[in-house]
């Protein structure tokens, strides 16, 4: 196929949108398109050089890609999104866009590439094993399987689990001296400190985009001023969940269900009936907290470029 693979301004974002709701055959990718676009390009761009290909066949955009340096290791480029037009696939638009991403990233100083998500602000933990086709495409070019991530999905409709009233438990820890109240952006700060200090990563970066963001929040519990605990939603896109976290010397006292349920109910008031909970660590927890189930498996990948 004769396309030309171009740098993608910011002005052409809305024809990205409007392909990947066409490309993302889940209809829940499609229709968070402009969300996730927005949390890749907008927002990421702000703490991490980001990479924006398109596939173009004269005028038509045919193909897209994000890409991005960790904020982490700068050694380490990202795949975030690669969509693809349904009419033009294997033709090899989505192997010239994943060629020229290598080269990009590399020349950002990138060693490794990887078909992961790079957070604070990620599409998905990795390809998802129903697309197919990406899972092809990825082993034909040589990328390696390294992990396997998940998310869980937990039911909003009236009467799940996920909604069930926190009201008992919060008075209990009320009864300990434990506060739980929404977080405010007077907060942010403390919580960034709470979430490096005891968890590291870059739960600190999901954090700001959620408190204070419409379609996003979180919830904290505090005690003389402490906090014990966080969970936030949101960040990505607005059907999403996480992060949170409990000190350890909190784990056990109730404190992470009644902020997770919390949250959950804040999305079902936006009108979302089910919430994807990302890159799930503790499945347990979130099976019994929420009636939660394992519902997206994701591979990830990874390959040396550059030198």
């Amino acid at each position: 196929m004769d396309v030309e693979i171009i740098e993608l301004s910011p002005d052409r974002l809305p024809a990205v949108v409007d392909l990947c709701r066409r490309a993302l055959d889940l209809p829940e990718d499609g229709a968070e398109a402009a969300a996730i676009l927005d949390a890749l390009t907008t927002r990421a761009a702000a703490d991490r050089p980001v990479v924006l290909l398109g596939a173009v066949r004269g005028a038509e955009l045919v193909g897209a890609l994000v890409g991005s340096v960790s904020q982490r290791d700068a050694r380490l480029g990202h795949v975030d999104l690669v969509a693809v037009a349904p009419e033009t696939r294997r033709r090899g638009v989505g192997r010239a866009l994943l060629t020229e991403a290598e080269r990009r990233l590399a020349g950002l100083g990138a060693a490794e590439l990887l078909l992961a998500g790079n957070p604070p602000y990620y599409a998905w933990p990795g390809i998802d094993v129903r697309y197919t086709p990406a899972v092809c495409a990825a082993l034909r070019l040589g990328y390696r399987q390294d992990r396997t991530a998940w998310n869980m999905t937990a039911d909003l409709s009236d009467g799940s689990p996920a909604l069930r009233s926190t009201e008992a438990a919060e008075r209990r820890l009320a009864g300990e001296g434990v506060t739980v109240r929404r977080a405010e952006p007077a907060d942010l700060a403390a919580l960034a400190t709470f979430a490096r200090a005891t968890f590291g990563g870059t739960w600190d970066g999901e954090l700001a985009g959620s408190v204070g963001r419409p379609g996003a929040g979180a919830h904290l519990a505090e005690r003389d001023g402490e906090i014990l605990g966080f969970a936030a939603y949101g960040s990505s896109r607005p059907s999403w969940f996480g992060p949170m976290g409990t000190a350890p010397a909190a784990e056990g006292s109730g404190i992470g269900g009644v902020l997770l349920r919390r949250c959950l109910r804040d999305q079902a008031a936006a009108g979302i009936g089910a919430a994807q909970i990302g890159w799930v660590g503790p499945v347990p927890f979130y099976s019994g907290s929420a009636g939660a189930r394992i519902e997206r498996v994701f591979f990830l990948y990874g390959k040396a470029i550059g030198g």
